[in-house]
C-alpha cells in the first residue's frame, strides 16, 4: 500500500476508479484508499457494460501474484453480486466459473461456502490476510452450528412450544431456553423419584395390614402425635387410594 501511495504521489494514477451506475466499486479499491491517504478523491468512471459483475471478475483476475484461494474467492464474490445470483449457486455452473477463473471446482465450492456462512471473511481472503482453507473451516463450523441450532429449536417446538416461542420472540436465547428445559426435566425426574418412593413406602405396607388384626391392635397412646391415625386421616387415605386406583386404570398399570 505504501508503495502504491508513493507511486500515485509522484506519477499520478494511470487508471481511473471504475464504479457501476449505482456507485458500487468494481475496480480500484486499493487505488482509492491510496488517494484518500494522500487527501484527494480519485477520478471515477461509470461502467457502461451489461455485466458489471463479470467485469469486476475479469479485472481482478488479471492481477498478478494471486493465490488459488484468492482467485476462487474473487470469482465467487463477483458471481454472487451478478444478477444471476438470484438463482442458486449450483445453477451458476460452478464448472464454467472454475474454468474462467482457472481454479479447481473444489476451490470454487470452498469459496461459495465462505460466502454463505462467513461473509465477514471474504475480503480477508481476497486481501490475503487469511487463506481460503482457514476461512472455509470457519464457514463449515458456522454452518454446522446453524444446523445444530435449527435442530435444537425444532426439537424445542415439539417438546415445549411456549418456551420455543420465547426464543423466537427474543425473550430468551436458544442456549438459555435449552438450559431451562433441561432444568425442568431434571426437576420432574426428581419429583417422579420422590413420589415413587413415597407411594412404595406407604401403600405397600398398608396393603399388608388387610385381613389382619392390626386395626384392632392400634393404640392411640403409643402413636407419635404428628403421625397419629385419626378418622380424618383415614378418610383422606381412602380418597387418595381411590384417586390412585383411577390413575392406575388410566395408565394401564397392574
Amino acid at each position: 500500500m505504501q508503495a502504491l501511495v508513493d507511486s500515485i504521489k509522484h506519477d499520478g494514477m494511470f487508471q481511473p476508479i471504475v464504479v457501476d451506475s449505482d456507485g458500487l466499486l468494481l475496480d480500484g479499491r486499493a487505488r482509492m484508499k491510496a488517494c484518500r491517504e494522500l487527501g484527494f478523491e480519485p477520478e471515477q468512471v461509470i461502467f457502461e457494460g451489461e455485466d458489471p459483475g463479470g467485469y469486476a471478475l475479469t479485472v481482478n483476475l488479471r492481477r498478478r501474484g494471486l493465490t488459488k484461494g484468492q482467485t476462487a474467492m474473487i470469482a465467487a464474490k463477483a458471481c454472487s453480486s451478478n444478477e444471476h445470483a438470484l438463482r442458486s449457486l449450483d445453477e451458476l455452473t460452478a464448472r464454467s466459473l472454475s474454468e474462467q477463473a482457472g481454479v479447481s471446482l473444489g476451490g470454487i465450492g470452498q469459496a461459495n461456502m465462505v460466502l454463505r456462512f462467513a461473509a465477514d471473511l471474504v475480503d480477508s481472503v481476497i486481501s490475503g490476510a487469511i487463506g481460503l482453507n482457514e476461512a472455509y473451516k470457519e464457514a463449515k463450523k458456522r454452518k454446522n452450528q446453524a444446523s445444530s441450532a435449527e435442530a435444537q429449536l425444532e426439537r424445542l417446538r415439539k417438546d415445549d412450544p411456549a418456551l420455543a416461542n420465547r426464543v423466537v420472540e427474543g425473550e430468551l436465547t436458544l442456549a438459555g431456553a435449552v438450559a431451562e428445559r433441561a432444568a425442568r426435566l431434571e426437576d420432574e425426574a426428581r419429583q417422579r423419584q420422590a413420589s415413587t418412593q413415597l407411594l412404595c413406602q406407604t401403600v405397600t405396607p398398608l396393603s399388608k395390614t388387610a385381613a389382619t388384626d392390626a386395626f384392632h391392635q392400634y393404640d392411640p397412646a403409643l402413636a407419635p402425635p404428628e403421625q397419629a391415625v385419626t378418622r380424618e386421616r383415614i378418610a383422606q387415605a381412602i380418597s387418595a387410594l381411590r384417586e390412585m386406583d383411577q390413575v392406575w386404570q388410566e395408565r394401564g398399570l397392574e
